[in-house]
């Protein structure tokens, strides 16, 4: 008689699941990076990169050793917000050294390596996923506490490289209060369950403008609906950046690290559990 391979309630016995591919990418010797902390948004002009300069610049302030990877590979704007000129990455057995801005966080991004801050960088999608891992893999990153990775917007071959090559500790997601926020906020959020990729909270930059005659906010890019995006999704708002143009004047003049922004304290605090 045949083996019955069948169970007694008469269910077919399960299969164990494969495992998953780890395609996570070696540091190389010389680095040590405790967290890192990835910055989303879903759609581009939310002003990540303002975000992710200053999340760097308060966790600085805490005495904290800070890194910053510039994954928006042709669209890059971090150095510009530290005043850092182009080609001043440099080299050491074999690894590239960070840039250092003024108060000593460690920078790497695309446009530190060309000549011309204007050039720009025409490279097919394997070619910027291969940086993005050559900019974690290939620098000497020496001890980071915190390495806050800033990505393009959308959910294409960079965010998928970020979160398969890097041990990410969790992910930020940067809105604006658009109309279509929810929807955006929506498919950041599947792509981080999706790769089981942690989500630390949401950040809605140009919430809104506080009058500076009468202290009175107003809503002039539409009403906020950030706590109930939030709510519905079991997430954490970390922050509501104004509409302020001293925001802007610092990314231009390179000086995001003297910019005040208390408005940001916060979320600092609650990703690096600083009381």
């Amino acid at each position: 008689m045949a083996e019955n391979n069948r169970n007694p309630q008469g269910a077919a016995p399960k299969m164990p699941e494969p495992p998953k591919a780890d395609f996570k990418v070696p540091l190389n010797p010389e680095s040590h990076v405790k967290h890192v902390i990835g910055i989303v948004s879903g759609k581009g002009g939310v002003g990540k990169s303002l975000i992710t300069s200053l999340l760097a610049v308060k966790t600085r302030a805490l005495g904290k050793k800070v890194g910053i990877l510039d994954a928006d590979i042709t669209g890059p704007s971090i150095p510009k917000a530290f005043g850092l000129e182009a080609g001043s990455l440099g080299a050491r057995n074999n690894l590239i050294v960070p840039a250092t801005s003024s108060t000593g966080i460690e920078i790497v991004s695309s446009n530190l390596l060309l000549e011309d801050s204007t050039e720009p960088v025409i490279w097919r999608g394997p070619m910027i996923a291969n940086a993005v891992k050559q900019f974690w893999s290939e620098v000497c990153w020496g001890d980071i506490d915190y390495l806050y990775v800033d990505m393009p917007p959308g959910t294409g071959d960079v965010p998928l490289t970020v979160f398969q090559s890097l041990p990410v500790e969790g992910i930020v997601i940067v809105t604006s209060p658009q109309e279509l926020v929810e929807m955006i906020v929506e498919k950041a959020v599947r792509m981080a369950e999706s790769m089981d990729i942690p989500i630390l909270g949401l950040i809605e930059n140009m919430s809104y403008f506080e009058c500076p005659d009468c202290g009175k906010r107003h809503a002039i890019f539409g009403e906020s609906h950030i706590d109930e995006i939030a709510a519905e999704k079991g997430l954490r708002v970390l922050a509501k950046a104004p509409v302020d143009p001293r925001n802007a004047a610092a990314v231009d003049q390179g000086s995001i690290e003297y910019l005040e922004a208390p408005w940001i304290d916060g979320a600092v605090k609650s990703i690096t559990g600083e009381k």
